[in-house]
């Protein structure tokens, strides 16, 4: 499977609907059992997007053309029926002013809070009802927020970040837990569902790959105990960035999209199954 870019751009929801962005300035979502396609009209290009857990909300987060750092921040939730087909039809709410600028936001436990991440690192719980930032976890990370993705039960809140580290929080106060350190910027990070294991993606900026192998690049998927913040494995075969992993919910394989343009889906062994991790 080839594309001229994998990025971390499509939510599917838990019945037939999904979700999908890219450099237009529409969010356009779909009817995977009927084909239905209905779009929803936003300022800018579209940032961010994702389900609820019910399926029945959807958030967007985009920045407004014109707009200065500090305001062009807005996460709207369109109701999905009636569908909107050309306005948004959702609420709406601009982030405080003196905000960086939004890279990453997903549903927090029990999808009653957004989580965003921010270009200066910054992580922030915001309450869509009320549109108020309910928390500002600040000085964490040293670069931007590429990724953010929650365990299974939603429990912990894994970030990746820019300056080479990825972190696990408690997505209900954003207290930092662990921290796991690479060599390269980090672009994606996701928790097994069935082991305690984090498996992170990245490598050399993408503007420097064609002047590098990829040895040089470092563009392996790395195994780090999620209790121990050891490292304990890597996984080649990309020759480019990774941009986004995501593991399936039965902890037996994991995905990875690179910037070369390949989707790699990889089986574990009965080796990494049985591996237990030695104290």
């Amino acid at each position: 499977m080839t594309t001229q870019r994998c990025n971390r751009l499509v939510d599917p929801s838990y019945d037939r609907n999904i979700s999908s962005l890219g450099s237009e300035t529409t969010l356009p979502s779909s009817d995977l059992e009927t084909d239905e396609i209905w779009k929803d009209e936003c300022n800018s290009p579209v940032r961010s997007v994702g389900f609820s857990y019910s399926s029945q909300r959807v958030f967007s987060g985009y920045r407004r053309d014109g707009a200065h750092d500090s305001e062009d921040h807005d996460c709207s939730i369109p109701r999905q029926r009636p569908r909107p087909t050309k306005k948004n039809h959702g609420r709406q709410f601009t982030m405080p002013k003196g905000t960086s600028k939004m890279t990453i936001a997903i549903w927090g436990p029990q999808s009653q809070i957004l989580v965003t991440g921010h270009d200066n690192g910054d992580l922030a719980l915001f309450n869509p009802q009320t549109q108020d930032r309910v928390t500002l976890c600040s000085g964490n990370h040293d670069g931007r927020i590429n990724d953010l993705q929650t365990g299974r039960d939603g429990l912990l809140l894994i970030s990746a970040s820019k300056d080479q580290t990825a972190k696990l929080f408690d997505p209900f106060s954003l207290e930092p837990l662990k921290t796991y350190k690479s060599d390269r910027p980090v672009n994606s990070a996701a928790i097994c569902p069935v082991k305690d294991h984090i498996v992170l993606g990245g490598g050399q900026e993408a503007q420097d790959v064609t002047t590098s192998a990829g040895k040089v690049g470092k563009f392996e998927a790395k195994f780090y105990h999620l209790v121990f913040e050891e490292e304990f494995a890597r996984v080649k075969g990309h020759f480019g960035p990774i941009n986004t992993i995501a593991i399936h919910p039965d902890g037996r394989s994991y995905s990875s999209g690179g910037e070369e343009g390949y989707v790699r889906i990889h089986n574990f062994d009965d080796t990494y199954l049985e591996f237990e991790f030695e104290q």
